[in-house]
């Protein structure tokens, strides 16, 4: 459960106690520092924890429990912050995130984590590389935390712009099965502002909370800069989103106007069917006539009195070709023929 622990007397990494109690009671001998670093603890492991610092059992059952939304509160004298980190995997372009609870009091920070990331002991590698930051007790930890968190959403960020590029790409390109991608990033981006936004809210309370809670002024400085990182990491996720909803619109209207064009070669196509049509059947219309007139003086009673009329065979075919030229006129007049 407890990945790392350790004591800080004066910016400097003391040697801890092997168990919790001992960590604790040379901390507060010592006037130190202490740091506990745990992963995915059980409620009867964090239980431990909770009762040694004095944890707040709203503030408990939520770092037991995770899948909190990023928030900063404060139960005494012990802030409670949550964080959510994030990490961009290029192949299936997703972003993955993982919990960071943070429970910050006089003279102990602990932090629980609920996934991959962050890499804490980096942050432990810098503070104990940085004496100086490191003297300005807890909140300086919980400064180097916030600072690592925002630091790790600049790849995101750049990930999710290389992704939107290559669908803008593709839109313009007229690839109209972009659409999918183009949604699922959207649902990405929109996860990846979820987890931003509330950032800048919360370093904006540590700091309008430094004055009252004692907090170093050198330390508000950096506390400013991760601001101003959040700041401008929010601004180009709400520009991201915006972006993408646009080239949906375009999207859609490609894929419309590809649509309308396919219509269109289908309607072309079936006025030619159908003119061809036309033009079978008028001709069938004008064969058949002679045929017909033929078919019936063909059939050689003995009471057909044409049969035996000398007029009788040049009547029926100048009746073949006179039915043959008015329905020929007719389907002319018409169109048929044309």
């Amino acid at each position: 459960m407890i990945v790392d622990s350790a004591i800080y007397v004066d910016g400097r990494r003391a040697e801890a106690p092997g168990s919790l109690e001992e960590t604790y009671e040379a901390t507060r001998a010592m006037g130190g520092v202490a740091w506990f670093g745990l992963y995915k603890p059980t409620e009867g492991e964090f239980g431990r924890v909770a009762e040694e610092f004095g944890l707040h059992e709203l503030a408990v059952e939520d770092a037991i429990r995770a899948h909190q939304r990023p928030k900063l509160e404060r139960y005494g004298d012990t802030l409670f912050v949550v964080l959510r980190a994030a990490r961009y995997q290029d192949r299936p372009e997703t972003v993955e995130f993982a919990e960071l609870h943070l429970f910050v009091g006089p003279d102990f920070v602990v932090t629980v984590r609920h996934g991959s990331g962050p890499d804490l002991s980096r942050v432990r590698r810098r503070m104990e590389a940085e004496p100086d930051i490191l003297r300005c007790g807890p909140e300086a930890i919980l400064y180097a935390i916030l600072d690592r968190v925002v630091d790790d959403y600049g790849p995101v960020v750049a990930g999710l712009e290389n992704d939107i590029d290559e669908i803008e790409t593709e839109v313009f390109g007229g690839n109209a099965g972009v659409t999918r991608r183009t949604y699922e990033l959207a649902r990405q981006v929109i996860e990846f502002q979820r987890a931003t936004k509330p950032l800048v809210g919360i370093v904006s309370g540590l700091i309008a909370g430094g004055e009252k809670y004692g907090v170093d002024q050198e330390l508000q400085q950096y506390l400013r800069d991760v601001q101003d990182h959040a700041i401008q990491v929010q601004e180009q996720v709400a520009g991201f989103r915006e972006l993408l909803q646009n080239i949906l619109s375009v999207n859609l209207a490609v894929v419309g106007l590809q649509q309308n064009d396919e219509v269109k070669a289908l309607t072309e196509a079936s006025i030619a069917q159908n003119d061809e049509v036309k033009r079978i059947s008028a001709w069938a219309a004008i064969l058949f006539a002679p045929t017909l007139i033929g078919t019936v003086y063909g059939m050689n009673f003995d009471h057909m009195p044409e049969l035996h009329w000398r007029l009788g065979y040049p009547f029926s075919i100048l009746l073949m070709l006179l039915v043959s030229v008015v329905m020929y006129a007719a389907f002319k007049q018409r169109g048929w023929l044309s």
